[in-house]
């Protein structure tokens, strides 16, 4: 099984206010599946954009295969900075 890391919408769809989360998921799982684990959180409404990632579970999926998509993978890259 193929697994990626990459978001998954959440929020308020009627008031267009969404959040993002960021999870392990089966390759073949649309957009809004069932996930394999939930690795953290982006919310882009709020100024600065707010996000937190958990990197050793992040680490972990990528030390077992896991593919990060570029969105996910720029968040990873600035979370590890802030450590």
């Amino acid at each position: 099984m193929e697994v990626k890391i990459r978001m998954q919408k959440a929020g308020e769809p009627a008031q267009k206010n969404y959040n993002w989360r960021i999870v392990a998921i089966s390759k073949c799982t649309a957009r809004d599946g069932k996930v394999l684990e939930i690795l953290g959180h982006y919310d882009p409404a709020k100024k600065p954009a707010a996000y937190k990632i958990d990197t050793a579970k992040v680490e972990k999926w990528v030390k077992n295969g896991a593919q990060m998509s570029e969105t996910v993978r720029t968040l990873y890259n600035k979370a590890k900075k802030q450590k």
